[in-house]
């Protein structure tokens, strides 16, 4: 038996009237998930600075909190991963939300920066365990004929949330401060309500489940799965493009907004516009580029705004102008920061849905480790080698950008595959 996502497509019918409501109430959930994360963890960019003045550390110090978030995700995403293979996709979800919105606002009360640095640390548990969770959630829920335009506005809402950071840091850190920020990362709890009573299971799921029950084929050990002979090379080839595509963001976003601070003494309010209309560009440029994924392909959406990107890079890096800075800085939006929009669509679709949760949540945040790595070697060169931060992010940027291009040119094209509740672990390792 072979349970599709979605019902026969036909053309004669508008893509968004396609789904039933259940499909979009889980596909609003999972957005909804990943742009309240995007905010609890992003405006944590934007105050790096005066945590370190107030608490006294080095500037590299607070960059190794960010960098410990960013490797506590995958501890997250591969526990959420588990779970969400074996018990359903809405239950870790609801989790992740109300982790990582807790552990924002309890580092709002930092008496020192030992406190701050564990609770910053814990969300990434949380931040990690939402990706998975959401991601299969909305993607096994949604018509494959959208799939990739969804896939990119999905992905693509993180930079909604960065942008609402940002917004938030220009308008309120003079009157409320580094913490008060912190303190209204709380909000995202809220969803968990209407998740927990509107939101079902996939049906691609659910049946799965039930085959693998009745068949006694139940995959106790996903992670271990994946890295069997007949997935290794699936594995390996995702997990150098997740990584280097991680490396790319945190080149282009960790430290841009500390840059403009510390080197061209910008205030909140003029740091706060490159970062809100560049995420808000990003926003729209993974929905364009999924809208390419749905037409070209998968692979065609990412290499090709990476290759772009190289050349965009300079244009914000080189120069002091602000206006050139502004400018290039939200063209490359459009480009290397719109290369994730595919990372829902393309991870679900290279793996069964019997580890799908598990292999998605792993190689994307394994990615998270090599990320993490970014802001303290890049700030070490930047501060303690005195280069400044402009030369290390334009050729960590580029360097990178060029890595996505080759490790995504060797992986598998999967535009248009259908999510089935067909058992494929079982018919490979039998």
């Amino acid at each position: 038996m072979s349970v599709s996502s979605i019902p026969s497509s036909s053309s004669s019918v508008p893509w968004w009237k396609e789904p039933t409501k259940d499909q979009w109430y889980a596909y609003i959930a999972a957005w909804l998930g990943w742009t309240l994360d995007a905010f609890d963890f992003t405006i944590f960019l934007l105050i790096m600075l005066p945590i370190s003045q107030e608490f006294g550390v080095p500037l590299t110090a607070v960059a190794i909190v960010f960098t410990l978030t960013l490797w506590l995700r995958l501890v997250g995403a591969t526990a959420a991963g588990w779970v969400g293979d074996r018990m359903g996709r809405k239950t870790p979800l609801m989790i992740s939300i109300l982790w990582y919105s807790l552990c924002n606002f309890i580092a709002g009360f930092a008496p020192n920066f030992t406190f701050l640095l564990v609770f910053r640390a814990l969300l990434g548990i949380g931040m990690g365990a939402e990706w998975p969770a959401g991601a299969a959630l909305a993607m096994e829920s949604w018509p494959a004929r959208s799939r990739g335009f969804m896939s990119g506005i999905l992905q693509g809402s993180w930079g909604l949330g960065f942008a609402l950071s940002a917004g938030a840091y220009g308008l309120l850190y003079d009157d409320i401060g580094w913490r008060g920020l912190l303190w209204i990362g709380i909000l995202p709890a809220l969803v968990v309500v209407w998740i927990r009573y509107f939101v079902k299971e996939p049906e691609v799921w659910a049946e799965n489940k039930r085959q693998q029950s009745e068949k006694k084929a139940e995959v106790t050990l996903p992670l271990f799965v994946i890295f069997k002979r007949e997935y290794l090379y699936n594995t390996l080839t995702a997990c150098a493009w997740m990584a280097s595509a991680f490396c790319v963001y945190y080149s282009i976003w960790a430290l841009f907004s500390t840059y403009l601070q510390k080197e061209l003494q910008w205030t909140p309010i003029m740091v706060a516009v490159p970062l809100f209309w560049a995420n808000i560009v990003v926003f729209a440029g993974n929905g364009l580029w999924g809208a390419v994924a749905d037409k070209w392909g998968r692979r065609p959406a990412i290499y090709v705004p990476a290759l772009i990107g190289i050349v965009i890079t300079p244009l914000y890096l080189w120069t002091k102008d602000p206006t050139m800075i502004i400018f290039g800085f939200i063209l490359q939006g459009i480009f290397g920061g719109a290369i994730y929009g595919q990372n829902p669509s393309y991870l679900c679709e290279r793996f069964p849905t019997e580890v799908r949760a598990t292999a998605s949540g792993f190689v994307y945040h394994q990615g998270a480790i090599w990320g993490g790595l970014v802001a303290p070697v890049l700030t070490y060169f930047a501060v303690e080698m005195q280069m400044g931060f402009a030369v290390p992010m334009m050729i960590s940027t580029a360097v990178f950008l060029l890595l996505v291009v080759i490790f995504v040119l060797m992986g598998p094209e999967t535009k248009g595959k259908e999510l089935t509740a067909d058992l494929e672990v079982i018919k490979v390792t039998d």
